[in-house]
Protein backbone atom coordinates (compact mmCIF):
# COMPACT_ATOMS: atom_id res chain seq x y z
CA UNK A 1 0.00 0.00 0.00
CA UNK A 2 1.29 3.47 -0.93
CA UNK A 3 0.62 5.28 2.35
CA UNK A 4 2.29 8.52 1.28
CA UNK A 5 0.25 8.64 -1.92
CA UNK A 6 -2.95 8.09 0.06
CA UNK A 7 -2.15 11.00 2.38
CA UNK A 8 -1.27 13.16 -0.63
CA UNK A 9 -4.73 12.48 -2.07
CA UNK A 10 -6.30 13.28 1.30
CA UNK A 11 -4.52 16.64 1.19
CA UNK A 12 -6.02 17.44 -2.21
CA UNK A 13 -9.50 16.49 -1.04
CA UNK A 14 -9.14 18.68 2.06
CA UNK A 15 -8.22 21.59 -0.22
CA UNK A 16 -11.33 20.89 -2.27
CA UNK A 17 -13.61 20.88 0.77
CA UNK A 18 -11.92 24.04 2.05
CA UNK A 19 -13.20 25.76 -1.09
CA UNK A 20 -16.72 24.50 -0.44
CA UNK A 21 -16.49 25.80 3.13
CA UNK A 22 -16.45 29.28 1.62
CA UNK A 23 -19.82 28.82 -0.12
CA UNK A 24 -22.00 29.48 3.00
CA UNK A 25 -20.32 32.87 3.50
CA UNK A 26 -22.66 34.78 1.11
CA UNK A 27 -25.61 33.23 3.00
CA UNK A 28 -24.08 34.34 6.30
CA UNK A 29 -23.62 37.89 4.99
CA UNK A 30 -27.18 38.04 3.62
CA UNK A 31 -28.79 36.83 6.86
CA UNK A 32 -26.17 38.53 9.07
CA UNK A 33 -25.96 35.44 11.28
CA UNK A 34 -22.38 36.04 12.49
CA UNK A 35 -20.98 32.81 11.01
CA UNK A 36 -18.64 34.29 8.40
CA UNK A 37 -15.57 34.18 10.65
CA UNK A 38 -16.31 30.57 11.59
CA UNK A 39 -16.39 29.42 7.98
CA UNK A 40 -13.24 31.41 7.15
CA UNK A 41 -11.41 29.75 10.05
CA UNK A 42 -12.62 26.28 9.04
CA UNK A 43 -11.61 26.86 5.42
CA UNK A 44 -8.17 28.02 6.58
CA UNK A 45 -7.75 24.92 8.76
CA UNK A 46 -8.75 22.65 5.88
CA UNK A 47 -6.51 24.43 3.38
CA UNK A 48 -3.56 24.44 5.79
CA UNK A 49 -3.89 20.73 6.54
CA UNK A 50 -4.28 19.97 2.84
CA UNK A 51 -1.22 21.97 1.77
CA UNK A 52 0.86 20.40 4.56
CA UNK A 53 -0.03 16.87 3.45
CA UNK A 54 0.69 17.70 -0.20
CA UNK A 55 4.07 19.23 0.64
CA UNK A 56 5.18 16.40 2.93
CA UNK A 57 3.99 13.32 1.02
CA UNK A 58 4.77 12.62 -2.61
CA UNK A 59 1.94 11.46 -4.89
CA UNK A 60 1.81 7.77 -5.71
CA UNK A 61 2.98 6.79 -9.18
CA UNK A 62 0.25 4.16 -9.22
CA UNK A 63 -2.63 3.06 -7.03
CA UNK A 64 -3.82 -0.48 -6.44
CA UNK A 65 -7.15 -1.72 -5.06
CA UNK A 66 -5.72 -1.74 -1.53
CA UNK A 67 -4.94 1.97 -1.93
CA UNK A 68 -8.48 2.56 -3.18
CA UNK A 69 -9.96 1.08 0.00
CA UNK A 70 -7.69 3.21 2.16
CA UNK A 71 -8.34 6.41 0.22
CA UNK A 72 -12.11 5.94 0.49
CA UNK A 73 -12.14 5.38 4.26
CA UNK A 74 -9.39 7.84 5.26
CA UNK A 75 -10.79 10.59 3.06
CA UNK A 76 -14.37 10.18 4.30
CA UNK A 77 -13.12 10.27 7.89
CA UNK A 78 -10.98 13.32 7.20
CA UNK A 79 -13.78 15.15 5.43
CA UNK A 80 -16.25 14.36 8.23
CA UNK A 81 -13.79 15.73 10.79
CA UNK A 82 -13.27 18.91 8.74
CA UNK A 83 -17.00 19.19 8.03
CA UNK A 84 -17.79 18.95 11.74
CA UNK A 85 -15.73 22.05 12.62
CA UNK A 86 -18.40 24.65 11.69
CA UNK A 87 -20.90 22.94 14.02
CA UNK A 88 -18.41 22.61 16.86
CA UNK A 89 -16.79 26.06 16.63
CA UNK A 90 -20.16 27.80 16.34
CA UNK A 91 -21.24 26.48 19.77
CA UNK A 92 -24.66 25.75 18.23
CA UNK A 93 -24.14 21.97 18.54
CA UNK A 94 -23.69 20.59 22.10
CA UNK A 95 -20.46 18.58 21.70
CA UNK A 96 -17.78 17.39 19.29
CA UNK A 97 -19.36 13.92 19.19
CA UNK A 98 -22.64 15.47 18.10
CA UNK A 99 -20.82 17.64 15.55
CA UNK A 100 -19.05 14.61 14.07
CA UNK A 101 -22.33 12.67 14.00
CA UNK A 102 -24.05 15.51 12.12
CA UNK A 103 -21.19 15.91 9.64
CA UNK A 104 -20.93 12.18 8.94
CA UNK A 105 -24.70 12.03 8.54
CA UNK A 106 -24.42 14.82 5.98
CA UNK A 107 -21.55 13.49 3.87
CA UNK A 108 -22.95 9.93 3.88
CA UNK A 109 -26.42 11.31 2.96
CA UNK A 110 -27.90 9.53 5.97
CA UNK A 111 -30.05 12.39 7.26
CA UNK A 112 -30.07 11.31 10.91
CA UNK A 113 -29.68 14.30 13.20
CA UNK A 114 -28.91 15.13 16.80
CA UNK A 115 -30.64 18.52 16.50
CA UNK A 116 -33.83 18.97 18.51
CA UNK A 117 -34.55 22.48 17.18
CA UNK A 118 -33.19 22.70 13.64
CA UNK A 119 -34.52 26.19 13.01
CA UNK A 120 -32.46 27.55 15.94
CA UNK A 121 -29.25 27.10 13.91
CA UNK A 122 -27.81 29.91 11.80
CA UNK A 123 -29.07 29.86 8.17
CA UNK A 124 -25.51 29.56 6.81
CA UNK A 125 -24.87 26.54 9.06
CA UNK A 126 -28.05 24.88 7.76
CA UNK A 127 -26.86 25.71 4.25
CA UNK A 128 -23.59 23.90 5.04
CA UNK A 129 -25.64 20.87 6.16
CA UNK A 130 -27.29 20.82 2.75
CA UNK A 131 -23.96 21.19 0.91
CA UNK A 132 -22.45 18.21 2.74
CA UNK A 133 -25.36 16.04 1.63
CA UNK A 134 -25.21 17.28 -1.96
CA UNK A 135 -21.47 16.55 -2.14
CA UNK A 136 -21.93 13.15 -0.54
CA UNK A 137 -24.75 12.21 -2.90
CA UNK A 138 -22.60 11.66 -5.96
CA UNK A 139 -19.52 11.10 -3.83
CA UNK A 140 -16.55 13.20 -2.87
CA UNK A 141 -14.10 10.89 -4.62
CA UNK A 142 -16.15 10.82 -7.82
CA UNK A 143 -16.17 14.63 -7.71
CA UNK A 144 -12.40 14.61 -7.30
CA UNK A 145 -11.99 12.24 -10.24
CA UNK A 146 -14.09 14.63 -12.30
CA UNK A 147 -12.22 17.85 -11.57
CA UNK A 148 -8.76 16.90 -10.26
CA UNK A 149 -6.63 15.43 -13.08
CA UNK A 150 -3.92 14.57 -10.55
CA UNK A 151 -6.21 11.86 -9.17
CA UNK A 152 -6.57 10.23 -12.58
CA UNK A 153 -3.89 7.65 -11.84
CA UNK A 154 -5.47 4.58 -10.33
CA UNK A 155 -8.90 6.07 -10.90
CA UNK A 156 -10.63 2.73 -11.41
CA UNK A 157 -9.65 1.64 -7.90
CA UNK A 158 -11.22 4.77 -6.40
CA UNK A 159 -14.28 4.46 -8.65
CA UNK A 160 -14.88 0.86 -7.57
CA UNK A 161 -14.74 1.67 -3.86
CA UNK A 162 -17.00 4.73 -4.18
CA UNK A 163 -19.82 3.59 -6.48
CA UNK A 164 -22.63 1.57 -4.95
CA UNK A 165 -23.92 -1.84 -5.97
CA UNK A 166 -22.40 -5.18 -6.99
CA UNK A 167 -21.54 -3.94 -10.50
CA UNK A 168 -19.99 -0.66 -11.65
CA UNK A 169 -21.24 1.14 -14.77
CA UNK A 170 -18.22 2.50 -16.58
CA UNK A 171 -19.66 4.79 -19.27
CA UNK A 172 -16.36 5.63 -20.99
CA UNK A 173 -12.90 4.06 -21.20
CA UNK A 174 -11.47 6.84 -19.00
CA UNK A 175 -12.69 7.03 -15.42
CA UNK A 176 -12.34 10.81 -15.35
CA UNK A 177 -14.75 11.09 -18.30
CA UNK A 178 -17.22 8.76 -16.57
CA UNK A 179 -17.04 10.87 -13.40
CA UNK A 180 -17.62 14.07 -15.38
CA UNK A 181 -20.65 12.55 -17.12
CA UNK A 182 -22.19 11.43 -13.82
CA UNK A 183 -21.60 14.82 -12.23
CA UNK A 184 -22.99 16.61 -15.29
CA UNK A 185 -26.22 14.64 -14.99
CA UNK A 186 -26.27 15.34 -11.24
CA UNK A 187 -25.79 19.09 -11.78
CA UNK A 188 -28.46 19.21 -14.48
CA UNK A 189 -31.06 17.45 -12.32
CA UNK A 190 -30.19 19.72 -9.38
CA UNK A 191 -30.69 22.84 -11.50
CA UNK A 192 -34.02 21.62 -12.87
CA UNK A 193 -35.25 20.78 -9.38
CA UNK A 194 -34.28 24.22 -8.02
CA UNK A 195 -36.25 25.87 -10.84
CA UNK A 196 -39.32 23.70 -10.23
CA UNK A 197 -39.30 24.37 -6.48
CA UNK A 198 -39.01 28.11 -7.04
CA UNK A 199 -41.93 27.86 -9.47
CA UNK A 200 -43.89 26.38 -6.54
CA UNK A 201 -43.34 29.47 -4.42
CA UNK A 202 -40.16 28.59 -2.52
CA UNK A 203 -37.55 31.31 -2.13
CA UNK A 204 -34.03 30.73 -3.45
CA UNK A 205 -32.63 29.58 -0.09
CA UNK A 206 -35.38 27.01 0.51
CA UNK A 207 -35.29 25.80 -3.09
CA UNK A 208 -31.52 25.28 -3.10
CA UNK A 209 -31.29 23.57 0.30
CA UNK A 210 -34.18 21.21 -0.45
CA UNK A 211 -32.96 20.50 -3.98
CA UNK A 212 -29.50 19.61 -2.65
CA UNK A 213 -31.00 17.19 -0.14
CA UNK A 214 -33.57 15.71 -2.53
CA UNK A 215 -31.47 14.73 -5.55
CA UNK A 216 -28.86 13.31 -3.16
CA UNK A 217 -31.64 11.31 -1.42
CA UNK A 218 -30.33 12.69 1.85
CA UNK A 219 -33.15 14.42 3.73
CA UNK A 220 -31.74 17.34 5.73
CA UNK A 221 -34.28 20.16 5.79
CA UNK A 222 -33.72 23.57 7.44
CA UNK A 223 -37.15 23.23 9.10
CA UNK A 224 -38.27 21.18 12.08
CA UNK A 225 -41.33 19.96 10.16
CA UNK A 226 -39.23 19.00 7.13
CA UNK A 227 -41.18 19.25 3.86
CA UNK A 228 -44.47 19.47 5.79
CA UNK A 229 -43.40 23.04 6.61
CA UNK A 230 -44.65 24.18 3.18
CA UNK A 231 -47.99 22.32 3.30
CA UNK A 232 -47.93 22.27 -0.51
CA UNK A 233 -49.10 19.36 -2.63
CA UNK A 234 -47.12 20.72 -5.59
CA UNK A 235 -43.85 20.83 -3.60
CA UNK A 236 -44.42 17.32 -2.25
CA UNK A 237 -45.13 15.88 -5.71
CA UNK A 238 -42.00 17.50 -7.17
CA UNK A 239 -39.86 16.19 -4.33
CA UNK A 240 -41.41 12.70 -4.64
CA UNK A 241 -40.51 12.62 -8.34
CA UNK A 242 -36.93 13.74 -7.79
CA UNK A 243 -36.37 11.47 -4.79
CA UNK A 244 -37.47 8.63 -7.05
CA UNK A 245 -35.13 9.87 -9.79
CA UNK A 246 -32.28 10.06 -7.28
CA UNK A 247 -32.88 6.39 -6.44
CA UNK A 248 -32.32 5.34 -10.07
CA UNK A 249 -28.94 4.35 -11.52
CA UNK A 250 -27.47 7.61 -12.85
CA UNK A 251 -25.97 5.81 -15.83
CA UNK A 252 -29.56 5.19 -16.97
CA UNK A 253 -30.29 8.91 -16.78
CA UNK A 254 -27.31 9.51 -19.05
CA UNK A 255 -28.48 6.90 -21.56
CA UNK A 256 -32.01 8.35 -21.49
CA UNK A 257 -30.68 11.85 -22.17
CA UNK A 258 -28.72 10.43 -25.10
CA UNK A 259 -31.99 9.30 -26.72
CA UNK A 260 -32.30 5.72 -25.43
CA UNK A 261 -35.88 6.21 -24.27
CA UNK A 262 -36.49 2.57 -23.32
CA UNK A 263 -33.43 2.34 -21.08
CA UNK A 264 -35.45 2.33 -17.85
CA UNK A 265 -38.06 -0.26 -18.72
CA UNK A 266 -35.46 -2.62 -20.18
CA UNK A 267 -33.91 -2.93 -16.73
CA UNK A 268 -35.22 -5.72 -14.48
CA UNK A 269 -33.96 -3.81 -11.46
CA UNK A 270 -35.91 -0.68 -12.44
CA UNK A 271 -39.11 -2.65 -12.96
CA UNK A 272 -38.76 -4.19 -9.49
CA UNK A 273 -37.88 -0.77 -8.01
CA UNK A 274 -40.99 0.80 -9.56
CA UNK A 275 -43.22 -2.13 -8.63
CA UNK A 276 -42.14 -2.12 -4.99
CA UNK A 277 -42.74 1.64 -4.71
CA UNK A 278 -46.22 1.45 -6.24
CA UNK A 279 -47.22 -1.70 -4.35
CA UNK A 280 -46.06 -0.35 -0.98
CA UNK A 281 -47.86 2.95 -1.58
CA UNK A 282 -51.16 1.22 -2.33
CA UNK A 283 -50.87 -1.12 0.66
CA UNK A 284 -50.04 1.65 3.13
CA UNK A 285 -52.80 3.85 1.70
CA UNK A 286 -55.26 1.03 2.40
CA UNK A 287 -53.93 0.25 5.89
CA UNK A 288 -53.96 3.93 6.89
CA UNK A 289 -57.53 4.39 5.67
CA UNK A 290 -58.61 1.25 7.50
CA UNK A 291 -56.86 2.50 10.63
CA UNK A 292 -58.68 5.84 10.30
CA UNK A 293 -55.41 7.81 10.19
CA UNK A 294 -56.75 9.98 7.35
CA UNK A 295 -60.30 10.85 6.38
CA UNK A 296 -59.98 10.77 2.60
CA UNK A 297 -58.30 8.54 0.04
CA UNK A 298 -56.46 11.57 -1.34
CA UNK A 299 -54.84 12.46 1.99
CA UNK A 300 -53.90 8.86 2.69
CA UNK A 301 -52.40 8.41 -0.79
CA UNK A 302 -50.53 11.73 -0.55
CA UNK A 303 -48.78 10.91 2.71
CA UNK A 304 -48.26 7.23 1.89
CA UNK A 305 -46.60 8.02 -1.45
CA UNK A 306 -44.29 10.60 0.10
CA UNK A 307 -43.14 8.41 2.98
CA UNK A 308 -42.75 5.31 0.81
CA UNK A 309 -40.52 7.07 -1.72
CA UNK A 310 -38.63 8.93 1.02
CA UNK A 311 -37.86 5.75 2.97
CA UNK A 312 -37.36 3.51 -0.07
CA UNK A 313 -34.80 5.88 -1.61
CA UNK A 314 -33.27 6.45 1.87
CA UNK A 315 -34.00 10.17 1.60
CA UNK A 316 -35.46 10.67 5.06
CA UNK A 317 -37.73 13.65 4.36
CA UNK A 318 -41.06 13.64 6.16
CA UNK A 319 -44.56 15.06 5.89
CA UNK A 320 -46.05 13.09 8.78
CA UNK A 321 -45.00 11.06 11.81
CA UNK A 322 -45.27 7.51 10.48
CA UNK A 323 -44.62 6.08 13.96
CA UNK A 324 -48.31 6.84 14.60
CA UNK A 325 -49.42 4.75 11.62
CA UNK A 326 -50.75 1.17 11.93
CA UNK A 327 -48.15 -1.51 12.67
CA UNK A 328 -48.57 -3.04 9.19
CA UNK A 329 -47.71 0.29 7.55
CA UNK A 330 -44.65 0.70 9.77
CA UNK A 331 -43.51 -2.84 8.98
CA UNK A 332 -43.69 -2.15 5.24
CA UNK A 333 -41.59 0.98 5.69
CA UNK A 334 -38.98 -0.93 7.70
CA UNK A 335 -38.84 -3.51 4.90
CA UNK A 336 -38.28 -0.77 2.34
CA UNK A 337 -35.48 0.62 4.54
CA UNK A 338 -33.64 -2.67 4.10
CA UNK A 339 -34.05 -2.73 0.32
CA UNK A 340 -33.08 0.76 -0.84
CA UNK A 341 -32.89 2.19 -4.35
CA UNK A 342 -31.00 0.99 -7.40
CA UNK A 343 -27.27 0.33 -7.65
CA UNK A 344 -25.36 3.31 -9.01
CA UNK A 345 -27.84 5.76 -7.48
CA UNK A 346 -27.45 8.19 -4.61
CA UNK A 347 -29.55 5.89 -2.40
CA UNK A 348 -28.15 3.86 0.47
CA UNK A 349 -29.13 0.47 1.92
CA UNK A 350 -28.63 -3.00 0.41
CA UNK A 351 -29.93 -2.07 -3.08
CA UNK A 352 -32.77 -3.50 -5.13
CA UNK A 353 -30.49 -5.43 -7.49
CA UNK A 354 -28.99 -7.47 -4.65
CA UNK A 355 -32.45 -8.59 -3.54
CA UNK A 356 -33.34 -9.35 -7.15
CA UNK A 357 -30.24 -11.54 -7.56
CA UNK A 358 -30.82 -13.16 -4.15
CA UNK A 359 -34.38 -14.21 -5.06
CA UNK A 360 -33.16 -15.49 -8.42
CA UNK A 361 -30.59 -17.56 -6.54
CA UNK A 362 -33.25 -18.96 -4.18
CA UNK A 363 -35.48 -19.83 -7.12
CA UNK A 364 -32.56 -21.59 -8.80
CA UNK A 365 -31.97 -23.68 -5.67
CA UNK A 366 -35.62 -24.77 -5.59
CA UNK A 367 -35.43 -25.68 -9.27
CA UNK A 368 -32.27 -27.73 -8.64
CA UNK A 369 -34.07 -29.66 -5.89
CA UNK A 370 -36.97 -30.50 -8.18
CA UNK A 371 -34.87 -31.13 -11.32
CA UNK A 372 -31.37 -32.12 -10.09
CA UNK A 373 -30.13 -32.93 -13.61
CA UNK A 374 -31.03 -29.53 -15.03
CA UNK A 375 -28.17 -27.05 -15.51
CA UNK A 376 -29.47 -23.54 -14.84
CA UNK A 377 -27.78 -20.16 -14.67
CA UNK A 378 -28.81 -16.84 -13.16
CA UNK A 379 -29.44 -14.11 -15.70
CA UNK A 380 -29.98 -10.39 -15.29
CA UNK A 381 -31.14 -8.34 -18.24
CA UNK A 382 -30.67 -11.36 -20.50
CA UNK A 383 -27.00 -11.75 -19.55
CA UNK A 384 -25.48 -14.48 -17.39
CA UNK A 385 -24.44 -13.27 -13.95
CA UNK A 386 -20.86 -14.39 -13.18
CA UNK A 387 -20.41 -16.66 -10.19
CA UNK A 388 -18.11 -14.15 -8.50
CA UNK A 389 -20.92 -11.56 -8.55
CA UNK A 390 -23.33 -14.00 -6.89
CA UNK A 391 -20.69 -14.91 -4.30
CA UNK A 392 -20.19 -11.22 -3.57
CA UNK A 393 -23.94 -10.66 -3.21
CA UNK A 394 -24.39 -13.56 -0.79
CA UNK A 395 -21.32 -12.47 1.15
CA UNK A 396 -22.70 -8.93 1.35
CA UNK A 397 -25.93 -10.18 2.93
CA UNK A 398 -23.96 -12.25 5.47
CA UNK A 399 -21.67 -9.34 6.37
CA UNK A 400 -24.59 -6.91 6.53
CA UNK A 401 -26.55 -8.96 9.06
CA UNK A 402 -23.42 -9.66 11.09
CA UNK A 403 -22.69 -5.93 11.42
CA UNK A 404 -26.37 -5.22 12.08
CA UNK A 405 -26.54 -7.75 14.95
CA UNK A 406 -23.25 -6.64 16.55
CA UNK A 407 -24.12 -2.93 16.30
CA UNK A 408 -27.63 -3.50 17.67
CA UNK A 409 -26.28 -5.49 20.61
CA UNK A 410 -23.74 -2.74 21.34
CA UNK A 411 -26.31 0.06 21.21
CA UNK A 412 -28.96 -1.73 23.27
CA UNK A 413 -26.30 -2.73 25.83
CA UNK A 414 -26.01 1.00 26.62
CA UNK A 415 -29.57 1.14 27.94
CA UNK A 416 -31.31 2.00 24.68
CA UNK A 417 -34.62 0.15 24.24
CA UNK A 418 -34.80 -2.60 21.61
CA UNK A 419 -37.10 -0.81 19.13
CA UNK A 420 -35.07 2.40 19.24
CA UNK A 421 -31.72 0.61 19.08
CA UNK A 422 -32.71 -1.74 16.27
CA UNK A 423 -34.20 0.93 14.04
CA UNK A 424 -31.38 3.38 14.85
CA UNK A 425 -28.89 0.86 13.47
CA UNK A 426 -31.10 0.20 10.44
CA UNK A 427 -31.48 3.94 9.85
CA UNK A 428 -27.75 4.64 9.99
CA UNK A 429 -26.37 1.46 8.42
CA UNK A 430 -28.76 1.95 5.48
CA UNK A 431 -28.20 5.74 5.36
CA UNK A 432 -31.92 6.44 5.77
CA UNK A 433 -32.27 9.03 8.55
CA UNK A 434 -35.22 8.44 10.89
CA UNK A 435 -36.04 5.21 12.67
CA UNK A 436 -38.85 4.38 15.08
CA UNK A 437 -39.74 5.28 18.68
CA UNK A 438 -37.11 7.66 20.18
CA UNK A 439 -35.38 8.14 16.81
CA UNK A 440 -38.59 8.51 14.78
CA UNK A 441 -39.26 11.38 12.35
CA UNK A 442 -40.69 13.55 15.16
CA UNK A 443 -37.58 13.01 17.33
CA UNK A 444 -33.79 13.04 16.95
CA UNK A 445 -30.76 11.00 18.01
CA UNK A 446 -29.88 13.56 20.70
CA UNK A 447 -31.04 11.39 23.61
CA UNK A 448 -28.71 8.50 22.78
CA UNK A 449 -25.43 8.09 24.74
CA UNK A 450 -22.27 9.44 23.09
CA UNK A 451 -20.83 5.93 22.77
CA UNK A 452 -23.97 4.84 20.88
CA UNK A 453 -23.65 7.86 18.60
CA UNK A 454 -20.07 6.86 17.75
CA UNK A 455 -21.18 3.33 16.89
CA UNK A 456 -23.94 4.74 14.67
CA UNK A 457 -21.42 7.13 13.08
CA UNK A 458 -19.36 4.06 12.15
CA UNK A 459 -22.53 2.43 10.77
CA UNK A 460 -23.13 5.46 8.52
CA UNK A 461 -19.62 5.24 7.08
CA UNK A 462 -19.77 1.47 6.62
CA UNK A 463 -23.17 1.68 4.93
CA UNK A 464 -22.12 4.48 2.58
CA UNK A 465 -18.98 2.60 1.49
CA UNK A 466 -20.79 -0.72 1.03
CA UNK A 467 -19.42 -2.48 4.16
CA UNK A 468 -16.43 -4.31 2.64
CA UNK A 469 -14.46 -1.11 2.02
CA UNK A 470 -14.52 -0.27 5.73
CA UNK A 471 -14.38 -3.75 7.27
CA UNK A 472 -11.39 -4.84 5.20
CA UNK A 473 -9.33 -2.07 6.80
CA UNK A 474 -10.00 -3.61 10.22
CA UNK A 475 -8.32 -6.91 9.29
CA UNK A 476 -4.64 -7.42 10.28
CA UNK A 477 -3.80 -8.96 6.89
CA UNK A 478 -4.66 -5.71 5.14
CA UNK A 479 -1.85 -3.82 6.89
CA UNK A 480 0.94 -6.42 6.75
CA UNK A 481 2.28 -5.26 3.39
CA UNK A 482 1.74 -1.51 3.80
CA UNK A 483 4.71 0.56 2.66
CA UNK A 484 6.25 3.38 4.61
CA UNK A 485 5.16 6.83 3.36
CA UNK A 486 7.33 8.33 0.61
CA UNK A 487 8.37 11.86 1.54
CA UNK A 488 8.89 14.60 -1.01
CA UNK A 489 12.43 15.31 0.24
CA UNK A 490 15.16 12.64 -0.05
CA UNK A 491 15.90 10.58 3.01
CA UNK A 492 19.39 10.94 4.51
CA UNK A 493 21.56 7.85 4.30
CA UNK A 494 23.37 6.38 7.31
CA UNK A 495 27.14 6.96 7.34
CA UNK A 496 28.99 4.38 5.26
CA UNK A 497 25.85 3.29 3.38
CA UNK A 498 26.82 3.30 -0.33
CA UNK A 499 24.05 1.02 -1.65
Amino acid sequence: MHTGGVLNILGKLLLLIALFLLTPIPVSVYYDDGMMDIFLRCAAIGAGAGVLLILIFAPARELNLRDGFTVAVICWLGLALLGSLPYWLSDQVPSFVDSLFEAMSGFTTTGSTILTDIEALAPSLLFWRAITQWLGGMGIIILSLAILPLLGVGGMQLFQTEMTGPTKDRLTPRIQDTARILWSVYLLLTGVLIALLMAGGLNLYDAVTHAFCTISTAGFSPYNDSVAHFNSLYVEVVIIIFMFIGGINFAMHHHFMRGKLATYWQSEEFRLYLGLALGATLLITTFNLHGAIYETVGDSLRHAAFQVVSVFTTSGFGTDDFTLWPSASQLILVGLMLVGGMAGSTSGSIKTVRFLLFFKYVRLQFRSLIHPQTVSVIKLGGKRVPQEIMTAVLGFFALYFMIFIVATLAVTAMGVDLLTGTTAVIATLNNIGPGLHLVGPAHSFAELPDAAKMILTFCMLAGRLELYTVIVLLTPAFWRTARRPELRWPKSRPPGDHK
